[in-house]
Order: structure tokens, then sequence, then C-alpha cells
């Protein structure tokens, strides 16, 4: 098998900083905030991207076991709906029968 000797596409690609403007004067107090403020995001967002894969091709047990117990709590909602459905229909029978 051939070795991949390419780049790997799954590492993060480097923090950017905010970009030099053309001077401070031709920017807004609100616009260079703003900048400042999606810079800071892209930074964030860099170091949160390789956790989240991490976390979507590992699942943890604890979320595993959340899981779990969604799915327990989700099957006792369900089976408790039909059950009050059918109670419904079956009252509506029995009055209708009365009439």
């Amino acid at each position: 098998m051939a070795s991949n000797t390419g780049s790997d596409p799954t590492t993060t690609p480097p923090s950017h900083t905010a970009p030099p403007h053309q001077s401070s004067d031709s920017l807004s107090p609100l616009e260079q905030e703003v900048l400042e403020e999606y810079a800071l995001l892209l930074e964030n967002l860099n170091k949160l991207s390789p956790i989240l894969e991490s976390l979507s091709t590992n699942p943890t047990a604890q979320v595993l076991d959340g899981l779990r117990m969604l799915e327990r709590k989700t099957s006792l909602v369900s089976t408790l709906l039909k059950a009050s459905v059918y109670s419904i229909v079956l009252q509506q029978e029995m009055l209708e029968g009365e009439e």
C-alpha cells in the first residue's frame, strides 16, 4: 500500500488574526469592533473544530449513556401517548353507544 505523503486533510487550518486594515480612520469604531469579534469567532471555531471531530468519531460513554436514557424516556412517552389515545377513543365509543 502506498503511504500518504501529502498534507493531512484533517489538520486544522492555522489560526487567523484580524487582517490589517487600510487605516483605522477608514473604519468606524463599530465596524472595527465587528471585525475583531469575527476574528475572535474564527479563532474559537478553529479551536473547537478538532474537539468536535474527536467527539463525533469517538462517542464517549457518557454520551452513549445519555442516549440510552433518552431512548428509554422516549419509549415511555410513546407508550403513555398510545394508552391515552386508546382511552380517548374507547370513551368516545362508549358515549356514542349510549346515544
